[in-house]
């Protein structure tokens, strides 16, 4: 029989202590992830081998129970005061009801007083790796009874091995979180959140493969901001980095999905336009210098401006039909609007 405290935590589930268990359970970021092969098959096991029409593998969330499998019967969640897996993880490693109506905290539940009347409910706690009890195995019948001492040890082994494919599923996660981060490390340049030039120079390798493949129109944008080098002397390279910052998160929110913005070096930057011509990719240019121009950056309470010189280069599948003499092509047009002036653009000839 529970004792009074934790009949109390069943009836209030945002107890300090149920926080805790909480906490070990969306650790596992399980619940409403899709239908599983692996955990229907452990749970039409566990309905087998003990005999009985109804399995679940249950969840206990703060306000629900929620089913990831089940066997016999379609149960998506149900509330927790509602559920008998709720009971399950109150402190006791078996729970074990024969008769759901002779209970008194099973009696009036929905399942029982109602379709398909259940009168019979076994079940074997989930227990996180750090000893929290975080749903059940159960299995269940309209009949009352108990299991007999082979089918118990044999449900707790099958509710190891719920747990375990909990911790695998939840590491395996994991992992491929840690793998995108990586990979966004790998590819991202910190100050501005732009492609790396490491980055930029492989995928522009690989939109001119797709432009010679497909005929398709490749233009590139080199920006470099002027009299950079002030902006640094005068106001100090953290103003000088939050400038940078600040004109990546532009060309983050001006670009469309497919280009690729990336910090060349320096303060010098470029976009990769696929499926862009030259006159595209000088209305992009000339566009992107006037927002540039119109951004208003801080040196402390001091307004400070920046301007910037872009050069626009073209694929022609002549002269210029490679990485190299696409960027050579693009450099020397941002060189040309620097020499006239700054603040500009200038495209290829």
């Amino acid at each position: 029989m529970l004792a009074e405290e934790q009949v109390h935590a069943l009836i209030t589930p945002h107890s300090p202590a149920d926080h805790l268990r909480l906490a070990a359970l969306h650790r596992y970021h399980i619940l409403d992830t899709p239908a599983c092969e692996d955990f229907t098959f452990l749970t039409e096991l566990a309905a087998t081998i003990c005999g009985l029409p109804y399995a679940f593998v249950s969840l206990v969330d703060a306000d629900r129970v929620w089913v990831k499998s089940c066997a016999g019967m379609h149960l998506a969640e149900l509330p927790r005061a509602d559920s008998y897996c709720a009971l399950a993880v109150l402190g006791e490693a078996v729970t074990e009801i024969p008769d759901l109506t002779q209970d008194p905290r099973t009696a009036g539940m929905p399942l029982t007083v109602g379709a398909p009347f259940m009168r019979r409910y076994s079940s074997v706690a989930l227990t996180s790796s750090d000893g929290f009890a975080i749903g059940a195995l159960c299995v269940m019948d309209t009949r009352p009874g108990r299991l007999s001492d082979e089918q118990r040890a044999t449900l707790v082994k099958l509710a190891r091995q719920v747990m375990a494919l909990i911790e695998l599923r939840a590491n395996e996660k994991t992992l491929e979180a840690t793998v995108r981060e990586l990979e966004l490390l790998a590819t991202t340049d910190d100050l501005t959140g732009l492609h790396n030039r490491r980055s930029l120079l492989h995928r522009l390798k690989f939109e001119v493969a797709r432009a010679r493949r497909f005929r398709v129109p490749l233009s590139a944008v080199m920006i470099d901001l002027d009299h950079f080098k002030r902006v640094n002397d005068e106001h100090g390279h953290a103003v000088g980095d939050q400038v940078l910052h600040t004109l990546g998160k532009l060309l983050r929110e001006t670009v469309r999905v497919i280009d690729i913005p990336g910090r060349y070096g320096g303060e010098e930057l470029c976009v990769i336009l696929p499926n862009t011509p030259l006159d595209g990719a000088c209305k992009f240019a000339e566009s992107l210098r006037a927002r540039i121009a119109a951004q208003i950056h801080y040196a402390g309470a001091r307004p400070l401006h920046v301007t910037a010189s872009l050069g626009v280069g073209t694929f022609d599948h002549m002269d210029v039909d490679d990485s190299e003499s696409l960027l050579r092509q693009a450099d020397a047009a941002l060189y040309r609007a620097k020499h006239e002036g700054r603040n500009r653009v200038a495209c290829a000839n």
